[in-house]
C-alpha cells in the first residue's frame, strides 16, 4: 500500500519557505551585477521582474489547490503538457533549483570574509558543511524543516527590516540622477537577471502534499510572500543605491555590507551579515526541501526509478530523493562557477514559469478533472502576460545560459524516450485541450458539407467511350444520391477522343455507340430511386484527361464522378488519367470502384445480376484517414445511405493505443457527427493488424474511404467510393498532421 505525506504545515511555514526560498542570492548578490546594466533604474528592474511572475505565481496557486500533491512545477506541467514535457520541466526545475541553492551557499561566504579575517580557500568547505547539515535536517521531515524555516526567517526579517527602515533618513536622492540612463534595454537585461530573485516564490507548491488546509494556505502563502518580498527588495535596493557610490556597490561581492557600514556603522554590518548568511542558508534548505520533492513525484509517475519515491519508515520523508539531491547540491559547489549557475537557474526558471501559465489555459479548456478552490483573476489575460513577459525576458539572458537550457532540455526528452515513454500511458490537459478544439474544428467543417447548398448543384459523370456499359449505372445512381440532398441535377458526359490527325467536326456526327449511351442513359434516369434531373450530353476533344478537366473548370461542377482505374503496374509506375485529373481539378470527386475481384464474383456491387446500380444497400461504412473523418466523405456516406433508406457506420482507425482521455474525445466527436447525418448511424473502431488497418468488410455494402486506401481496396469485394475533397475544405499539412497525431 502506497504511503502517503503527513500534512503538518501550517501558514506560517508555508509564507516562512516561501519567503525564505525567494530572499537569498537575488538581493544579496545580484544587485552588484545588476546596477552595471540598469545604473539606479535596477529598482525598477526588481519590481518589473515581481510583476512578470505574478501570473506563474497566480497559476500555480491555483493549479496547487485543485492538485495539493508533493511535485509542484513538475506535476502541473505534466498534468497540463503531458509526461514529456512535465520530464523536462521536473529534471530541469530539479537541477535549476539545487543550482539555486548552491549559489545560495557559495555566495554568502564574501559575508564572512567581509567581516572576519577568513582565508578564502574554506570557502567551498565551509558550504560544503552547510549543505550537508541541510540535507540532514530535511531526511528527518518536513516539520523540523517548517520550524527551522520559520526561525530563519524571523531573525533575517528583523536585519533587513532594520536596514530598510534606518538606512533611509541616509539616502542621498542625487545617487539616483540619471535614472533612465540605461534605457529599456539596460533595464529588461537587469530584470532578466534579477529573475531568479523570485524563482522560489511558488517552490511551496512542491510541498503542497503536507501542507494543511491547502485551498487557503497555498494562495495565502504563495501571493503573499510575493507582494512581501517584491516591497523588501524595492526598499532595500533603493537604500542600498542611495547610501552608497554606485561604483562601490558595483565592485563588491559583498554589496549589502557595504551599504550597511555606509548607513548604519558597524552594527548595521553584523545585522547584515547575519540576515545574508541566514538568508542563503534558509534559500539552500528551501531548495533542497522543494527539489527533492521533484524525483519523489516523478518516481510516483514512473518517469524516474521507482527508488526516488520510496518513503523513510521512521522520519516519513523521501529519503532516496533528498540524498541523491543533496550529492548533486555538494557537486555543484564543488565543481561550477557560481555565475554560471546564477545565470542557467535563471533561464530555466524563466521557460518553466511560461509553461505553468500556458498549463492552466489547459487545464481550463480541457476536460480533465480539474476543481481549483481558487482561481486566478483576470484569466487569461494574466497568463498571456507572464507568457509574452517571460518570453521578453528570455532574450535577455545571453547566448550561454540559453544554450545551458537547451542541453538540460534536451537530455530530459532523451531520458524521456529512452526510459519513461514506455512506462506511462497518459495525456496532459493541453493534449485533451487541442484534440477537442480540432474536433471542433472537424465538426464545423462536416457541418458545411452536409448543410444543403441550394440550388445550381450539380453532379457530374464523366464518361470515357472505352467504359464497360455495365458500370454506367452505379455512376449515375451515385451522383443521382449526392445530387438528391442538394435539390441538384446530374450531367452525364460521354468523352470521345479522337486521333491528333482527325478535325475534331469530322467527329461531330452521332455513332451508333453514341445514340445506344444517350439511350441507355435515358432509361437509367427513369429508374432511378430520388427524382433528380439528368441531363446527357458528349464531348468530342483530341485529349480526354485535357478536356474533362477544362469542362470542370467551365461549368462549375460541384462534385465530379467517376470510375476508380485498378492500381496496376502502369498506374505505379505513370500517373493515370484519373490521377491527372484530380490533380488539375479543384472539386469533390468520388471515384466509384465495383469491389469484384480479379478472380470475379461480387458482394452485389454494379456486376450484380439484377443490375441496379449499388445492388441492395443496408449499410455505408465510413473509414477514416488516421484522424477525424473528411467532411466531403461523411456527406457522401449520408447521401448514398439516405437515398438506400440504409445506416451510416463510421469506423475510426486507431492505433493500438487508444487513452480514456482520447477514446472520450472520439465517443464525443461520433455523437455530433451523427447529429449532423439524416440516415441512421452506428460507430465503432478500427484497429491495425501488422501496421496495417484491418477492416472486417462483412456487413459494409458500400465502403467510402479516401484517395489514399489502396491496400484496403484490394481486401474487400462490396463496391467502394473513394472520396476526394476540394482542396479548400482541407486544412493544411500541419493541421492534417495534428489530427492524425491527437484524434
Amino acid at each position: 500500500m502506497p504511503k502517503g505525506l503527513e500534512r503538518d504545515l501550517g501558514l506560517f511555514s508555508v509564507l516562512a519557505i516561501s519567503i525564505g526560498a525567494m530572499i537569498g542570492s537575488g538581493i544579496f548578490i545580484l544587485p552588484a551585477v545588476a546596477v552595471e546594466y540598469a545604473g539606479p533604474a535596477v529598482v525598477l528592474a526588481y519590481v518589473l521582474a515581481g510583476l512578470v511572475v505574478l501570473p506563474a505565481a497566480l497559476s500555480k496557486a491555483e493549479m496547487a489547490t485543485a492538485m495539493p500533491e508533493s511535485g509542484g512545477t513538475y506535476l502541473f506541467i505534466e498534468r497540463g503538457m503531458g509526461p514529456l514535457l512535465g520530464t523536462v520541466a521536473g529534471i530541469g526545475t530539479w537541477f535549476a533549483l539545487s543550482f539555486k541553492g548552491g549559489l545560495a551557499l557559495v555566495g554568502g561566504v564574501p559575508y564572512i570574509l567581509y567581516q572576519f579575517n577568513v582565508p578564502p580557500s574554506i570557502t567551498t568547505p565551509l558550504a560544503l558543511t552547510l549543505a550537508t547539515i541541510l540535507v540532514l535536517v530535511n531526511l528527518l521531515g518536513a516539520k523540523q524543516t517548517g520550524r527551522v524555516q520559520v526561525a530563519i526567517v524571523a531573525v533575517m526579517l528583523v536585519a533587513l527590516g532594520w536596514f530598510a527602515v534606518g538606512g533611509t533618513p541616509a539616502v542621498d536622492m542625487v545617487n539616483y540622477d540619471g535614472f533612465f540612463d540605461s534605457g529599456t534595454g539596460g533595464i529588461l537585461a537587469a530584470t532578466g537577471l534579477v529573475f531568479v530573485s523570485y524563482a522560489g516564490v511558488t517552490k511551496v507548491a512542491s510541498v503542497a502534499e503536507e501542507i494543511e488546509n491547502p485551498g487557503r494556505n497555498i494562495p495565502i502563502g504563495i501571493l503573499g510572500s510575493l507582494a512581501f518580498t517584491t516591497v523588501l527588495y524595492a526598499l532595500i535596493v533603493f537604500v542600498m543605491l542611495g547610501v552608497t557610490e554606485r561604483s562601490a556597490i558595483a565592485d563588491s561581492s559583498a554589496p549589502m555590507a557595504v551599504a550597511a557600514e555606509a548607513a548604519l556603522g558597524p552594527a548595521g554590518v553584523v545585522a547584515v551579515i547575519i540576515a545574508a548568511l541566514l538568508a542563503l542558508v534558509s534559500t539552500a534548505n528551501a531548495g533542497v526541501l522543494s527539489s527533492s520533492r521533484y524525483p519523489f513525484a516523478m518516481a510516483r509517475d514512473n518517469l524516474v526509478p521507482p527508488s526516488l519515491g520510496e518513503i523513510h519508515e521512521r522520519f516519513n520523508t523521501p529519503s532516496t530523493s533528498i540524498l541523491l539531491t543533496g550529492a548533486v547540491l555538494l557537486l555543484l559547489i564543488a565543481f561550477v562557477p557560481l555565475e554560471s549557475i546564477a545565470k542557467l537557474a535563471s533561464a530555466f526558471q524563466i521557460l518553466v514559469f511560461v509553461l505553468i501559465n500556458v498549463a492552466v489555459i489547459a487545464f481550463r479548456r480541457g476536460t480533465m478533472e480539474y476543481e481549483p478552490s481558487f482561481e486566478s483573476p483576470l484569466y487569461p489575460w494574466m497568463q498571456g502576460f507572464g507568457v509574452v513577459g517571460g518570453l521578453v525576458l528570455l532574450t535577455q539572458m545571453g547566448t550561454v545560459p540559453l544554450v545551458g537550457a537547451v542541453v538540460i532540455t534536451a537530455a530530459s526528452v532523451g531520458w524521456y524516450f529512452l526510459y519513461a515513454r514506455g512506462r506511462v500511458d497518459r495525456e496532459g490537459a493541453a493534449v485533451d485541450a487541442v484534440r477537442r478544439e480540432l474536433g471542433r474544428q472537424a465538426l464545423d467543417r462536416t457541418r458545411e458539407a452536409v448543410a444543403p447548398t441550394g440550388s445550381g448543384y450539380e453532379a457530374l459523370v464523366a464518361v470515357p467511350e472505352d467504359m464497360d456499359p455495365s458500370h454506367e449505372r452505379a455512376l449515375v445512381d451515385v451522383a443521382a444520391d449526392l445530387a438528391a440532398p442538394q435539390h441538384g441535377s446530374v450531367s452525364v458526359v460521354r468523352f470521345d477522343e479522337v486521333a491528333d490527325q482527325v478535325p475534331l467536326d469530322a467527329a461531330e456526327e452521332q455513332s451508333a455507340a453514341d445514340v445506344q449511351f444517350e439511350e441507355r442513359t435515358d432509361d437509367i434516369a427513369a429508374e432511378l430511386d430520388v427524382d433528380v434531373p439528368v441531363r446527357v450530353s458528349e464531348v468530342v476533344s483530341h485529349d480526354t484527361r485535357h478536356a474533362l478537366a477544362n469542362h470542370v473548370e467551365s461549368t462549375d461542377v460541384d462534385v465530379l464522378v467517376m470510375e476508380h482505374e485498378p492500381s496496376g503496374l502502369r498506374e505505379r509506375l505513370f500517373s493515370s488519367d484519373v490521377d491527372w485529373v484530380l490533380d488539375h481539378t479543384d472539386c469533390d470527386a468520388v471515384l466509384v470502384d465495383d469491389g469484384a475481384p480479379e478472380s470475379g464474383g461480387s458482394r452485389g456491387g454494379m456486376d450484380a445480376p439484377d443490375g441496379v446500380g449499388l445492388g441492395d444497400v443496408n449499410v455505408v461504412s465510413v473509414l477514416t484517414d488516421e484522424g477525424p473523418y473528411d467532411p466531403a466523405k461523411v456527406a457522401v456516406a449520408d447521401a448514398v445511405a439516405m437515398a438506400h433508406d440504409a445506416e451510416v457506420r463510421f469506423e475510426y482507425s486507431v492505433d493500438g493505443f487508444v487513452s480514456e482521455e482520447q477514446r472520450r474525445v472520439i465517443d464525443d466527436y461520433h455523437e455530433e457527427i451523427a447529429g449532423l447525418c439524416s440516415a441512421p448511424v452506428r460507430t465503432g473502431f478500427v484497429l491495425p493488424d501488422g501496421g496495417k488497418v484491418d477492416f472486417e468488410a462483412d456487413e459494409t455494402d458500400v465502403l467510402v474511404t479516401g484517395v489514399g486506401a489502396g491496400e484496403i481496396l484490394e481486401n474487400v469485394d462490396c463496391p467502394t467510393l473513394v472520396v476526394r475533397p476540394r482542396e479548400e475544405t482541407t486544412p493544411g499539412r500541419f493541421a492534417r498532421a495534428l489530427e492524425r497525431w491527437l484524434l
